[in-house]
């Protein structure tokens, strides 16, 4: 095969589904892991798959851990570098989410070889390869298969002090929530591969999934950060779900204070969703309240996030703070969303 994307198909067009959206639902996989809560967990292992949180933390040391987390997924865009730069960023987020520092990767590469050029299949290598650099970590080997479906990710690996520890279930009635990126890049995604999408809003949505949660680590540091995850394949209502059921509390949440990438708002107020929204929906709706909010609204909360924002749970007083820090990051759209409740364990947006 000739070594240019000309002869090649469209990268979308070779996945049934794209970036975090490929996910599994939330109710189907947790019937997936059922039996695997029995298997023996040595004490060393901090956190495991008990409240479905960003990474696995084992204790090496009185003060130190390491934070372990694998994503990879099919493309969500055409372009291939971007696609690497988007699942690379994705992947290493999860280390962030847990207020660690990300200090190497492997690669976890599945390509349909007969099907694209080596050249293409090295620019999505490339792609990561620049995220992690920017990351400040080297890609220290992997695993490549010949897959019928492109696939890329990484292993990632981070390293923390136990102290600075962030959980997804450590929210307490009283504090407020701050999300740091805006919504809506599931929906643009599906518009993308209509052919719908316009550059500009393509750039726009490549710019919020290719930037790094960099400020995770400062944040686990803030006095009062009681919780903290990133909003991904479940969409806000998902993991806000995830938040409120591990701390068993209730999640309100001030629907118009959340941002929403804008071409996404009118994608969506046109009808325009993703294939996983709906499944996240069915799988949580029991949970999730949605007062006074439109079907639009209703695929925005439920949007799959590919390389979403962090979601913290701080003391009010620490709110400013979290603030400014995802501001000196360059988290210009950082919002205060809602707040933490005494109730039953759910989460309402109104």
């Amino acid at each position: 095969m000739p070594d240019t994307e000309m002869t090649e198909p469209r990268l979308t067009s070779l996945s049934h589904g794209g970036g975090c959206g490929c996910k599994i639902a939330p109710g189907v996989l947790s019937g997936l892991l059922r039996g695997t809560r029995a298997l023996p967990v040595p004490e060393e292992l901090l956190v495991g798959i008990e409240t479905s949180d960003d990474a696995a933390v084992y204790r090496i040391n009185d003060r130190q851990a390491l934070v372990a987390t694998t994503d990879f997924f099919m493309p969500i865009v055409d372009d291939p570098q971007d696609f690497g730069r988007i699942a690379a960023t994705n992947a290493i987020s999860d280390v962030y989410a847990m207020g660690a520092t990300p200090i190497f990767a492997l690669a976890v590469v599945g390509m349909p070889i007969n099907v694209l050029s080596p050249g293409t299949i090295g620019k999505i290598l490339e792609g990561g390869a620049a995220a992690c650099r920017e990351a400040g970590i080297p890609i220290a080997g992997g695993h490549t298969i010949d897959s019928v479906e492109a696939i890329y990710g990484l292993v990632a690996i981070g390293l923390m002090d136990i102290d600075a520890l962030k959980r997804n279930a450590g929210a307490v009635p009283g504090d407020v929530l701050i999300l740091g990126k805006p919504l809506g890049v599931g929906i643009m995604s599906a518009a993308l591969k209509k052919g719908t999408l316009s550059d500009a809003d393509y750039a726009e949505m490549v710019a919020t999934m290719t930037r790094l949660n960099t400020p995770g680590p400062d944040l686990a540091r803030i006095e009062g950060v009681h919780a903290m995850t990133d909003v991904t394949g479940f969409g806000l209502g998902g993991h806000a779900l995830e938040m409120a059921r591990g701390a068993g509390v209730e999640i309100a949440i001030d629907w118009p204070a959340v941002p929403v990438l804008s071409e996404a708002r009118t994608l969506a107020a046109g009808g325009t969703a993703t294939g996983a929204s709906g499944r996240n929906w069915a799988s949580y709706s029991d949970g999730v309240t949605l007062d006074g909010l439109t079907e639009a609204d209703r695929n925005l909360v439920t949007d799959p996030q590919t390389s979403g924002g962090l979601l913290v749970a701080c003391a009010p007083e620490a709110a400013d703070k979290v603030l400014a820090c995802f501001q000196a990051h360059g988290f210009d759209a950082a919002t205060r969303i809602g707040r933490v409740t005494d109730g039953p364990a759910g989460v309402r947006f109104g």
